[in-house]
């Protein structure tokens, strides 16, 4: 009995090996990084982007995936505003295994993360990472769905000329961005007749800006350019605001003040006619695939998206999608080969995509200037 017992027993588990051999393996999904502020003194910016992202990815998921059937998957990690720990989440995704990563949401943080992901060899797209420097470093796999500095500054500049503002200060925060994009403005604005009578930097996260406001009174400047962050940005203007500098003198900011928060910290009163250069709101997006999109995440959230650059982030998010389904491959190489020579007037959410140029940036620009009425930004004309 003992040694039948011990046949029976070996077929037994022969049949079971044999059944496990014939059974499907479980797909693997894609895996898709996101890279961003999700805490810190960014996170407004950082939890709407991953919001739009994950949105988009379940879209896709319950359209049957990618690549014969594959889910995607969303692997986020959190930078909170910082370089450090940007170059971090560098390395977090690339042991995920993650085919491509969106973020981060500021240059400073980004131009760490993409010298990693360079150096795995990972497609990445910026949704709002603007400084020019970004892509002077000849990293094939990079790309960005948002607009350079370069193209910002030139088209505040002109309208300040336009305006008739003949000085004008600028101040930025020594960020890659901020600094970038008020280079760019003074360079531009001077080649057009204007006269910089300051160009100075605050610290970021001061509370008093009352030296740096004194310097701007004792410059009489027509309009003050601020090129930082909404948090500094919104309590430079409410201490201008308290001490009579503004709207004695036209207070303007660039498109990281873009955000309702800028508002709630400034408050109401100071933010009045203050004006922002930036990219279309996402409300103010006239494309079929934005009014779909924004009717979408109204259905997922109960609200509207209210970053431009979260709306951006969708961007990139759909670029990776269809450079996988164009090239039928997750390779970088492909990919990114395709992105550069192939991938052209794709139906974007923040206005048709024209292309990519050689470096990996957007072709075409789409800024405006935006005043700020009764607590709200209303497209200026």
């Amino acid at each position: 009995m003992g040694k039948k017992l011990t046949i029976v027993l070996a077929l037994v588990l022969a049949l079971a090996m044999v059944l496990s051999a014939c059974k499907p393996r479980p797909v693997e999904p894609i895996k898709i990084g996101f890279v961003g502020p999700i805490t810190g003194k960014w996170a407004y910016e950082g939890e709407g982007m991953l919001k739009v992202i994950k949105l988009l990815a379940k879209q896709v998921n319950e359209q049957g995936g990618l690549l014969g059937g594959r889910k995607i998957e969303i692997v986020p990690c959190d930078d909170k505003g910082e370089a450090s720990e940007a170059a971090l989440c560098g390395d977090k995704l690339a042991a995920e295994k993650v085919v491509a990563v969106i973020g981060s949401y500021a240059s400073t943080c980004t131009e760490p993360l993409s010298k990693v992901l360079n150096e795995k060899n990972i497609l990445q797209i910026t949704p709002s990472s603007t400084a020019t420097v970004l892509t002077e470093k000849g990293y094939k796999q990079f790309f960005r769905t948002c607009f350079l500095d370069d193209k910002q500054g030139l088209f505040a500049a002109e309208f300040f000329i336009k305006k008739g503002w003949k000085k004008a200060a600028f101040i930025h925060d020594n960020s890659t961005y901020a600094k970038g994009l008020a280079e760019w403005a003074k360079k531009y604005y001077e080649e057009r007749g204007g006269t910089t009578v300051l160009f100075d930097a605050i610290t970021q996260g001061e509370q008093d800006f009352t030296p740096m406001l004194t310097k701007i009174k004792a410059a009489a400047p027509d309009v003050v350019y601020f090129t930082g962050y909404h948090p500094d940005g919104g309590l430079l203007l409410k201490q201008g605001y308290e001490q009579g500098v503004f709207p004695k003198i036209q207070f303007t900011a660039g498109n990281a003040c873009n955000n309702p928060e800028f508002i709630e910290i400034a408050g109401k009163e100071a933010a009045e006619g203050v004006l922002v250069s930036t990219e279309p709101l996402p409300g103010d997006l006239p494309y079929p695939e934005a009014k779909k999109f924004i009717e979408d995440f109204k259905k997922e959230y109960g609200e509207e998206p209210a970053s431009i650059w979260w709306v951006m982030a969708g961007d990139a998010f759909k670029v990776i999608v269809e450079a996988i389904k164009a090239t039928n491959s997750t390779d970088t190489n492909k990919m990114a080969e395709y992105l550069h020579t192939q991938f052209k007037n794709y139906p974007g959410l923040t206005g048709p995509i024209i292309g990519f140029d050689e470096k990996g940036d957007r072709l075409g620009t789409i800024h405006k200037f935006y005043v700020i009425k009764d607590g709200k930004f209303v497209p200026y004309e």
